[in-house]
């Protein structure tokens, strides 16, 4: 269960976030649209970001599955170390590994089943908010990475690398590398034994 921001989170939020976010100008003159999970934490610092950037409330939309926190199963009730060592072991062997079933209903999710979610909340943002600055809150590094890693073509199993610190902004980074649209054709010396 993800409490609210501790005193030590809400000055993250004043002394890292808030800079990091005005050197990248985000937030500007043209304002943005905050998406937090809607977990105390994430709203919590949506709220402070919003106040001391003055960003109307009327565009901080609360994000109600998208966003969450990787579900880690019956990993959930480790020391937090303990869990990401596990987690992060797992992913490097297979994009599609799952930590085991929890029995309480804590959902069990892959590094793939995460990249799901992410892009469904890039559709639904890309959609409604085209060329306006959109601020993720995410109360954990595993959903923001493993977009990260996506969009950078990045084998997701290795996201944990482009894994973010608590208050920290990035901006997306998209791939440098042109993607080749052309069909891909194999030669075929003897068809239809190619087939």
């Amino acid at each position: 269960m993800m409490a609210g921001l501790s005193n030590r989170g809400k000055a993250q939020v004043v002394r890292q976030t808030i800079p990091a976010m005005q050197t990248l100008g985000v937030c500007g003159d043209a304002g943005c649209w905050i998406w937090p999970s809607i977990t105390q934490n994430a709203y919590q610092t949506a709220e402070i970001i919003a106040g001391l950037l003055s960003v109307g409330r009327s565009r901080i939309v609360p994000e109600y599955s998208f966003l969450d926190a990787r579900g880690v199963g019956a990993l959930d009730g480790l020391r937090v170390a303990t869990a990401y060592q596990q987690v992060f072991e797992g992913d490097q062997l297979d994009a599609n590994w799952k930590p085991p079933k929890g029995y309480d209903g804590t959902p069990n999710e892959s590094a793939a089943d995460v990249l799901t979610r992410m892009r469904q909340v890039m559709s639904v943002t890309e959609t409604q908010y085209s060329g306006e600055d959109i601020v993720f809150i995410a109360p954990d590094s595993d959903t923001l990475s493993v977009l990260q890693a996506a969009v950078l073509g990045v084998d997701i199993r290795r996201h944990k690398e482009l894994g973010f610190r608590a208050g920290e902004v990035r901006p997306l980074l998209l791939s440098q590398k042109s993607f080749d649209t052309k069909p891909m054709t194999l030669p075929c010396p003897r068809p239809p034994s190619c087939v």
